[in-house]
């Protein structure tokens, strides 16, 4: 990879950084509270590695399958990472994600949570959830429906023993993120959970002013995202 292709991943992610300090100090915050999730999926591990080189540790990756290509070489070549799985679970793909990655954040269903739960108890893992919720209630979105995020919580939590630590959504395209933003903490303060993964490069800055814990960027780091090769 070209020297300045490094310098712009690197030099995105220092843009990223200081909106996420600006939006955090505008209200109050320690930008340190704010955790920057690099999303890394379609990208090549020489490209994911000008971002490990910049400092970021953090990373996103949308397919299991994706994932296991890449990461565990650069494990082996970088130390630290956090690895977080931000797109939807099939049942069938829940031991190889448990066993790659630090944080799931896209439980969304009870028989994805029951899968999850099994494997745990069978591995011995045990990596952080949390609850996807459909704060849109869009028909063609994952998610849990926020009528019925407060029991499913509970079912995850009490029921299942799930390590549920927090709260993940993607607000529609075409509506203000805010409301959806104000609307994942409401859930997650009434269930007292203390994470929320919400905003993404369009708008992480505003989800910092309401309290998002972790921002889920992509575009601002590694610029346009490559089509994905045909399996």
């Amino acid at each position: 990879m070209a020297e300045r292709e490094a310098g712009d991943i690197a030099a995105g992610l220092a843009a990223v950084r200081a909106r996420i300090v600006g939006a955090a100090r505008s209200v109050g915050r320690d930008p340190a509270t704010v955790q920057l999730v690099a999303i890394s999926k379609t990208q090549p591990p020489e490209r994911i590695a000008a971002a490990l080189a910049a400092g970021q540790r953090v990373f996103g990756e949308n397919r299991v399958q994706e994932a296991a290509t890449k990461w565990p070489v650069l494990r082996q070549a970088w130390s630290g990472i956090e690895l977080h799985l931000v797109g939807p679970l099939q049942t069938n793909k829940v031991k190889d994600a448990v066993a790659l990655f630090n944080v799931i954040e896209t439980v969304d269903r009870p028989k994805l949570a029951r899968a999850l739960a099994a494997e745990m108890q069978r591995s011995g893992r045990r990596p952080a959830c949390y609850i996807q919720v459909n704060t849109g209630e869009e028909p063609q979105k994952a998610g849990v429906m926020p009528a019925g995020a407060d029991e499913f919580i509970r079912q995850c939590r009490a029921d299942l023993e799930l390590p549920v630590v927090g709260l993940m959504c993607i607000p529609p395209v075409d509506e203000e993120p805010a409301l959806h933003f104000a609307l994942l903490a409401t859930v997650a303060r009434r269930n007292d959970l203390g994470v929320l993964s919400m905003g993404m490069s369009g708008d992480y800055d505003v989800a910092v002013t309401l309290g998002a814990t972790h921002v889920r960027v992509g575009t601002a780091i590694f610029g346009a995202r490559a089509t994905p090769a045909e399996p």
